[in-house]
Order: C-alpha cells, then sequence, then structure tokens
C-alpha cells in the first residue's frame, strides 16, 4: 500500500494506492493564500502540515485497514516556493510562493551577476522561481536572510517534518535557478550570486528513489509499526507526469488547475529560454521536460465564480449551452489576473475584458474565462514550437479538466486530441503514491497497471477556425494594452 501527498496552492490531497495500482480513497484538506502586499503571495508551512494530518486523518478513519499496510510516501508539491529554516530547523518567516511576483528587479540583477544562468539551467530569471526570492530577501529582509541556515522547497519542507531529513528531488530543484539540469546537481556559481552555498540546499535524489525513512515517532502516531519509507517524489508537474502515464519523450498533458500548463516529456535537456519555456528535469532518471505555464487558469474562472456567486459548475453549464454563432459575439478576456510567464514573462500584466455589451449575460462572461485561458494556453504552445495541427494527443489534468465544454474549447484551440482519464482531479497524488511505489520496489520505470477508459476530446474544425480567428485578435488586444510585452 502506497500514500501520495500532493500539496497544492488551494488544497492538499492525500491518495491510498495498492499493488495493483487502485485508487483505494481519497482525502483533501483547503489551504488559503495570504497577499499582505500587491503582487506577494505567501503561505504559512504550518498550515500546510495541519491540512496534512487533517487529511490523513481523514484517510485513516476511511481505509483503516489498507492504511496500516503503507510502505512507503511520496511528495508532490506546488513549484518554486521559497521554505527558509534557522539553525534549529525553525520556519523564519511564511514561505514565499511560485506565483509571488515582488521579485521583478532581482531577476535582472541575477542574470548580470552570472551571464551563463540561462545556460546552466536552461531558464531564463522570472519572478516565481525560487533563487530571486531569495535575492529579494537578502535585500529587503537581512535579519531573516542572515538567519537562514537552510532553504527548502513546499514539498521537501513537508517531508523535513515527516523525516527530520532535508533532502529534495531533480524535477523540483530544477525550478530554483541553482540547479545544473543538464548534470542533475547543483551549480555553486549559481547559489554564490544568491549569497548562499551549498550547505544551504537539500542533498539530491531521483523521483523514483527512496529519500529517506518516515520518523519513528511519525511512524507511531500514525499507526505503523513498521518501517515506512519517503520517496523522493516531485515537482506537481512531474508528479501529474507520473500520475497519466507521460513517461517517454513526447508524452505530455495540459493542466487546468490554479496554474495553466503544458508539460512535454524530452529525452534530453532541451532548453528554449527565450521563448519563457522552461526546460526542467523529470521525476525519473535521464528524462527531462519541458513546460509553458501561465499563471491563472482555473483559478480564473473561480475568480468568476467569487464575482457573480455562482458555482464553477454551473458556470461551465452557462458556456456549454451558448451555440457557436454566440460564442462569436463574446467579450474578449485576458488572462492575466497575476501577470503571466510563458511566453510574455512579465509579473505585472494585468487582465483585460474587451468587448462587453448590454446584451451580453453570464453564459457570455463564463465562456470568455475558459476561452481566455484557452487561447493563452495557445500561446504557450506555439511557444514550444507547434504551430499547427497536431497527431500527438495530450492528457488532459487539473480540476479544470472536469468541464467538457472548456475540454473541447482547449482542444480546438490547440489542435491537439486531448483525453481526460478518470485519474485527472488526482494526478499529481496518484503520481506521488507512484513514484512511492517504484522507491520502494527499486526501480525507476512505472509497472505497467490496467487503466480506466479514457474521455477523448477532439478537435473541431468550425471551432478551431473561431478560435483561431478570435486569438488573431486576442493577441492584437495585447498588443494594444501592453505594447510588445517585452519580458521582464
Amino acid at each position: 500500500m502506497y500514500l501520495g501527498i500532493d500539496l497544492g496552492t488551494s488544497g492538499v490531497k492525500l491518495l491510498l494506492l495498492d499493488d495493483a495500482q487502485q485508487t483505494l480513497a481519497t482525502a483533501d484538506a483547503p489551504l488559503s493564500v495570504q497577499q499582505p502586499q500587491p503582487l506577494w503571495c505567501e503561505q504559512r508551512p504550518a498550515d500546510w502540515w495541519s491540512a496534512v494530518t487533517h487529511a490523513a486523518a481523514q484517510l485513516r478513519e476511511q481505509q483503516p485497514q489498507a492504511w496500516s499496510r503503507v510502505r512507503a510516501i511520496g511528495l508532490s508539491g506546488q513549484m518554486h516556493g521559497a521554505v527558509l529554516l534557522d539553525a534549529q530547523g525553525q520556519v523564519l518567516r511564511p514561505a514565499v510562493l511560485w506565483n509571488d511576483g515582488r521579485s521583478a528587479a532581482q531577476c535582472a540583477q541575477l542574470e548580470s551577476a552570472e551571464p551563463r544562468l540561462r545556460q546552466i539551467t536552461g531558464n531564463r530569471a522570472m519572478p516565481g522561481l525560487t533563487a530571486p526570492k531569495l535575492l529579494w530577501l537578502r535585500e529587503h529582509e537581512p535579519d531573516i536572510f542572515a538567519c537562514t541556515a537552510r532553504v527548502l522547497l513546499p514539498k521537501d519542507w513537508l517531508r523535513w517534518q515527516l523525516t527530520g531529513e532535508a533532502v529534495s528531488e531533480m524535477s523540483d530543484a530544477s525550478g530554483t535557478l541553482w540547479l545544473d539540469v543538464a548534470r542533475r546537481r547543483w551549480d555553486a556559481s549559481l547559489l554564490a550570486a544568491c549569497g548562499l552555498d551549498v550547505s544551504h540546499m537539500p542533498r539530491l535524489v531521483e523521483g523514483s528513489e527512496i529519500s529517506a525513512p518516515l520518523s519513528p515517532a511519525l511512524a507511531k502516531a500514525w499507526g505503523w509499526s513498521h518501517p515506512v519509507w519517503v520517496a523522493g517524489g516531485a515537482g506537481d508537474n512531474a508528479a501529474s507526469a507520473i500520475g497519466v502515464g507521460a513517461l517517454a519523450a513526447g508524452q505530455g498533458f495540459v493542466s487546468l488547475g490554479t496554474s495553466g500548463v503544458i508539460f512535454r516529456v524530452t529525452e534530453r535537456f532541451e532548453p528554449a529560454p527565450e521563448q519563457a519555456v522552461h526546460a526542467f528535469a523529470h521525476a525519473l532518471p535521464q528524462r527531462w521536460h519541458q513546460m509553458s505555464v501561465m499563471l491563472s487558469a482555473a483559478s480564473a474562472l473561480g475568480w468568476l465564480a467569487r464575482l457573480s456567486g455562482t458555482p464553477e459548475a454551473r458556470l461551465s453549464d452557462l458556456a456549454a449551452s451558448l451555440p457557436l454563432s454566440r460564442r462569436m459575439r463574446a467579450p474578449l478576456f485576458l488572462p492575466y489576473l497575476q501577470g503571466e510567464r510563458t511566453p510574455h514573462n512579465n509579473p505585472l500584466l494585468t487582465a483585460n475584458l474587451s468587448g462587453l455589451q448590454a446584451g451580453h449575460e453570464l453564459a457570455d462572461l463564463a465562456y470568455a474565462v475558459m476561452e481566455g485561458v484557452s487561447l493563452g494556453l495557445l500561446d504557450g504552445w506555439q511557444a514550444m514550437g507547434q504551430t499547427g495541427p497536431s497527431a500527438q494527443s495530450l492528457a488532459l489534468v487539473g480540476g479544470g479538466a472536469r468541464s467538457d465544454v472548456w475540454a473541447q474549447c482547449l482542444s480546438s484551440a490547440l489542435q491537439c486530441p486531448l483525453h481526460r482519464s478518470p485519474h485527472a482531479p488526482v494526478a499529481a497524488s496518484l503520481g506521488a503514491a507512484r513514484l512511492a511505489m517504484m522507491a520502494e520496489q527499486g526501480c525507476s520505470d512505472l509497472p505497467s497497471a490496467s487503466e480506466a477508459s479514457a474521455q477523448t476530446f477532439e478537435p473541431d474544425a468550425a471551432e478551431t477556425a473561431i478560435l483561431l480567428a478570435r486569438h488573431a485578435r486576442f493577441k492584437a488586444l495585447f498588443g494594444q494594452l501592453h505594447g510588445a510585452g517585452e519580458a521582464l
């Protein structure tokens, strides 16, 4: 029996997986984000641990016998966050999250201090990544920075709670801007540019390797008298790839989570930093991936749900009720509620709803938001070199994947078949549990398992024609509002 723990931005998900890779039970607990100033996004690590223990209690109550047989734990988590610990292992301040945009100036400083950054990391400096956050803290909170003995990523702080050991793995470490991604090791020069050295970093393992044993005290508290191992795990997107079986070059997925992601496995390190495309290590040895990221995806529909007092499922139903002829006249939505990464790399971008008329209703706005996110993902898809129809299908994951109308819109926009499996909403926690299985069994490839049938969405030619025409207007509107959109 294996336990997957996924630390998301809006909540924690836990999943119990049996030896046949069948999901026995899931549990979750919500989280909130604090925004004490514009562009700031923070969370308290103690809240993460409270959510994990709450969800674990749910699973233990649901499946007491299965819970008692857990042999390994896998971790997945939101990437790029900075958790600062002092010499006693105590948290010094709230974690600065992946969608925090305060460190734009520090990105320029970092690239100036280390001109080889893009060559080594395969990525350009972006405010969402970890290293610029530390430069900001060094400048604006020097007392905190001076007391920092260790920097951990969010899921790796959970590992610290579980095992008492500071360990990370390649996929999550790739997003720090401190990893030599091709060689899969910390780079001393990049750390030095931020006033750090390797002693501040956790040791590294592969995602499918054992990282440390669960602490005896916690094992006893959770009802286990036998050894339980904690796998390396993965950043949330690499874990989702394991969850949907994206292991080989060319395989990948689209995620409609809090953020929007297109993920594609590569057999070698293939950086494309000028397009603001990420090139990271995968969670499995000798595999890498490319990734385009937009900062607002399903969270944009959540924003409209809050404003309108309408559940997201109802908004999806309203959007689905619109015929194509009405969708052609919907407002255009630029989905930059929290800035953007791919392809614009600008945390200061703002959202825009253009073309509103008296005849528009909530259904038109719901569709506009879904379409705007789909067109933003199309920008990222094109930045990854995809400019026409694709025969290679992608998996579809994330909370937004529940919406049929959104899935169809996205398939037609990307001109790519999308398959949505029943695992889509829990892909990251499932991937974490599968990595736990691999680590406990000592293998670096996923054992075969029977998969439930997936629902496939094929591009619709008429819808594609409309979406491509509206994408041209979308890009023109962006140009009018933001000029050439120079990346920061």
